[in-house]
């Protein structure tokens, strides 16, 4: 097998919602407890409410920065209170928020005057640094209406203090303080586990910086991975010192004064003397100041995902704009990011809607399956051919498998955190003639052929020159027709492309200068290139996959996988099988 590393939008259109499958394999137990649920919450009058929201005068969105964000939000579970106390239920730990509802919501705060401002509230939502500068601008973009932000917080962590940066007024409870302490880059790396239960993963690879397999055969960082982790984490760093020192009135240098003091060990006194907040006030107490700032001791709230149902005004036009969601590791048959048979099948819907007439991929993606992205590749040429204009924004990333499947289309817009490249290949092949001795397993065989047991003795007894030739081989095709599909996409030659390949990572605002980028931007710019290709006057909205159904959430909240069966699993699917990968570095920023 061969790898390679509809809710209501801002215009008014209505998202379709997906249609899950059977839940069979489900334990009738859950299935009646389930039901009597759901009959209860409709008898309670809340398990059916309303699909939109009124809007009232004196409104402050409350826009909460807890949970984890994603690209597209998913339905409002009704079982939600349910579940965060049933045991055995991950599903506390599981809330999501919608990046999309989050732009749409504040884009609607902006130009509806029954929204006075925006509390930032929170200060623990895991997001990546691209998707947290998508919002920033988008609070800075509201700004220019004259109203109001404030923010408040127990603890800010780092990248939402960046966000929260922007905030007319920045609260800090006096038992907290704030996240400011620099960036890492933490890898693990796998070797001295294998050799000790007798494994030895065989690498392929081409590319200097294809540093994705190294946790297989380094206990440390190569000089090459060292460099690209050092510039896109530079780059990075950079970033937040200039947002946040337009902001707050702060040098780069005393920002990295302070960040030199561990601010999080600090007391909340000395972030206020330091300039990083500007009150210090319970979080419970933030009432008395929003009465403040709202004028009213009347004032609602609205949280993302209330706000977000919300009507907006619809559209009439009969053309659309598609835009598909791309988020996660590609798989070719099964997963939970971007399966290359469901992706295809939607291509292939969108290429029959004659009024469909231009898309925009929403990519996300650290990489995946060869032959998924070579096929969804293939599916998106087959757009294109139609004369549908294609426009790519990329999110967090949208590397090795994720540049492949963006990197055919008309446009690309990236943010300048987004990580991307990483044009290169590699394949494992887990050897496990040590552990077969170990346990005293004995193998024989007989092939009718000179390579009838490849397959076999490559695992079992490890690959001999001759074969490793071969399978370097495929490689080297493998890595040739990936740079020959983004030298196609990107109108330069193939020699130009191996050249800033070689599986190095770059940050978007470096990809603009060495051309694998168009131009910095978000989703919103992403549509507008898009109507633009399209020579489009008035058009509407269509989303897609659909979003996903609540009880497909349900089941997945039961998975209670601790970080230790974690590690375990993801060396276990290495050393499963041979396999040619077209993936980024996996690297946590923190």
């Amino acid at each position: 097998m061969i790898f390679f590393s509809q809710q209501t939008t801002a215009d008014g259109q209505q998202r379709p919602r997906r249609k899950v499958g059977c839940l069979g394999g489900c334990l009738i137990f859950f299935a009646v407890y389930f039901i009597c649920s759901a009959l209860l919450g409709w008898l309670m009058g809340d398990m059916f409410s309303a699909s939109t929201m009124d809007l009232k005068d004196q409104t402050v969105y409350r826009l909460q920065l807890k949970g984890t964000l994603v690209e597209q939000a998913q339905e409002e579970n009704p079982f939600a209170s349910l579940m965060g106390s049933m045991p055995y239920s991950s599903y506390a730990q599981q809330e999501t928020v919608g990046l999309d509802d989050i732009l749409s919501n504040i884009r609607l705060a902006k130009t509806d005057d029954r929204i006075l401002g925006i509390w930032l509230d929170g200060g623990q939502l895991s997001m990546a640094p691209a998707s947290a500068k998508a919002i920033r601008d988008a609070l800075l973009d509201f700004k220019a209406s004259g109203k109001w932000i404030i923010a408040s917080a127990k603890n800010y962590g780092e990248t939402n203090y960046y966000v929260a940066s922007v905030a007319d007024r920045i609260c800090l409870d006096p038992t907290g303080a704030v996240g400011w302490y620099g960036l890492v880059a933490q890898k693990m790396y796998y070797t001295r586990v294998m050799e000790k239960i007798g494994v030895e993963m065989q690498i392929l690879k081409v590319g200097t910086f294809k540093s994705a397999v190294e946790p297989y055969f380094r206990t440390s960082m190569s000089d090459a991975d060292r460099q690209q982790t050092k510039e896109f984490l530079d780059g990075i760093w950079a970033e937040y010192k200039t947002a946040v020192g337009a902001s707050r009135h702060l040098t780069e240098a005393q920002l990295d004064a302070l960040a030199n003091r561990y601010m999080p060990l600090q007391s909340a006194e000395e972030n206020l003397k330091a300039g990083l907040v500007d009150t210090i006030v319970y979080q419970q107490d933030m009432d008395s100041l929003l009465r403040v700032y709202t004028g009213t001791k009347d004032y609602k709230t609205l949280t993302t995902g209330k706000l977000a149902q919300v009507k907006r005004p619809e559209s009439k036009a009969s053309d659309k704009i598609a835009v598909l969601y791309l988020e996660g590791a590609i798989t070719e048959e099964d997963g939970d990011g971007i399966v290359g048979k469901e992706v295809i099948k939607t291509l292939k819907k969108i290429r029959k809607d004659d009024d469909i007439k231009a898309l925009v991929l929403r990519v996300n993606s650290p990489g995946g399956s060869a032959d998924a992205s070579e096929q969804i590749w293939h599916a998106i040429q087959n757009i294109k051919a139609d004369s549908i204009p294609v426009v790519v924004s990329m999110g967090d990333y949208a590397a090795s498998g994720g540049y492949y499947i963006s990197c055919g289309a008309d446009y690309i817009y990236a943010e300048p955190t987004t990580l991307t490249g990483s044009i290169g290949i590699f394949g494992t092949i887990p050897n496990v003639a040590k552990l077969r001795n170990k346990i005293g397993l004995d193998i024989d065989d007989y092939g009718t052929n000179k390579y009838s047991t490849l397959e076999w003795n490559m695992i079992y007894k490890g690959m001999n020159p001759e074969e490793h030739a071969l399978m370097q081989n495929m490689i080297e095709r493998g890595y040739d027709l990936f740079t020959s599909r983004c030298a196609e996409g990107r109108h330069v030659s193939q020699d130009y492309i191996k050249s800033i390949g070689e599986g190095r990572v770059w940050l978007g605002n470096k990809g603009k200068e060495i051309g694998i980028v168009d131009e910095m931007g978000n989703i919103d710019n992403a549509i507008a290139k898009a109507v633009e290709l399209a020579g489009l006057e008035s058009y509407k909205l269509v989303y897609y996959p659909d979003v996903v159904d609540p009880w497909e959430e349900i089941l997945k909240s039961f998975d209670h996988t601790t970080d230790e069966e974690k590690l375990i699993l993801k060396v276990r699917e290495f050393c499963s099988k041979p396999r040619i990968m077209a993936l980024m570095p996996e690297v946590e920023i923190k």
